[in-house]
């Protein structure tokens, strides 16, 4: 027992050298991801929101899902709480007090969307072992490809959204999430929770035309009115109407947040409120792959663990041998 107990002081310590060495090499740690230039998004508006969910109904009819069951009131109709792996989209509420003042915190509420980010160095597609999860280089749209898909649900684990669901009732294991309705585009068409928007608080277009429309809308003051474009904002014919303006918070979030992301967010409440985390500018991706690449590089950590545990094999074997011999 004293034999064993020492062989497994000696291993625990030569792995605590061995991590050591490694967490003094240099680590390889890179930049964020750079956006391309032909990105496309969605720019969510909560002020813009009436909460009719005309883009949830939308989302399923265009990438054929079927009916989710997830309320108290199971069975009775598809009024799903939080994104699944048969929704791909929905739109939340966020209450206080007597909620009744929109788009405010006291005794107020605000509607936000709730789905796939399409981030610039998405955490899904750095954490997939088998490229199941994609990035376009051109559109910069976040795919899946259940072909290739183990099942494993790293990409579940890695994002900071929570985006990503794995689908319990598959047979072989699968992963649901928003593609940004990819499978249309080449039809003409674009993400359906923005074609079918009536107030354009679900805005489809280049990421660049999003930002600067974005910004414009910050600008703005308090109780004007100003045109709110709906539909496509880069190519679609104009379907602009006029309404009042908010008062915004004066941020766009998604611009940075979490080496920023192709959907963006204005609101007139904080964003915490809205269930969208405080990130910081660098990627998850980036901070990960940085930490791999240190204790990994070549095979630096696996060699020095090997080499301890090794010798603390040996060790422990020759006294054992010593005290075989004193005792004959």
């Amino acid at each position: 027992m004293n034999a064993r107990r020492d062989f497994l002081r000696q291993t625990l310590a030569g792995a605590a050298a061995a991590t050591g060495a490694a967490a003094s090499a240099p680590a390889l740690a890179r930049e964020n991801l750079k956006l391309s230039p032909d990105a496309l998004g969605l720019l969510f508006d909560s002020t813009l929101c009436v909460g009719c969910k005309a883009c949830v109904a939308a989302c399923k009819s265009a990438n054929d899902l079927p009916p989710d069951y997830n309320t108290p009131a199971h069975g009775l109709w598809d009024m799903p709480l939080d994104t699944t792996a048969k929704t791909f989209n929905t739109i939340k509420v966020f209450q206080n007090g007597k909620a009744v003042n929109k788009d405010q915190v006291a005794d107020g509420y605000a509607f936000t969307k709730k789905s796939c980010l399409h981030c610039v160095d998405p955490s899904c597609v750095s954490a997939c072992p088998v490229s199941a999860m994609k990035k376009d280089a051109v559109t910069g749209i976040v795919s899946y490809d259940p072909d290739a898909c183990i099942g494993c649900r790293y990409c579940v684990a890695a994002c900071p959204f929570e985006v990503p669901k794995y689908d319990y009732d598959s047979p072989r294991g699968a992963i649901g999430k928003c593609e940004l309705c990819r499978h249309r585009i080449p039809e003409g068409h674009f993400a359906a929770c923005a074609e079918v928007c009536p107030t354009g608080a679900t805005l489809y277009g280049k990421v660049s035309d999003l930002k600067a429309e974005a910004k414009r809308r910050l600008t703005l003051k308090a109780g004007d009115t100003t045109l709110y474009p709906r539909g496509d904002l880069s190519n679609g014919p104009d379907r602009s109407w006029e309404g009042p303006v908010a008062p915004y918070v004066q941020h766009v979030y998604g611009e940075t947040e979490g080496g920023g992301t192709q959907m963006l967010y204005l609101s007139a409440v904080p964003f915490q409120h809205l269930g969208l985390p405080t990130l910081g500018p660098r990627s998850y991706a980036s901070k990960s792959e940085g930490l791999q690449h240190g204790l990994y590089g070549g095979l630096i950590l696996p060699i020095v663990l090997f080499g301890a545990m090794t010798w603390a094999a040996r060790r422990n074997s020759k006294h054992e041998d010593e005290g075989k011999g004193g005792e004959q």
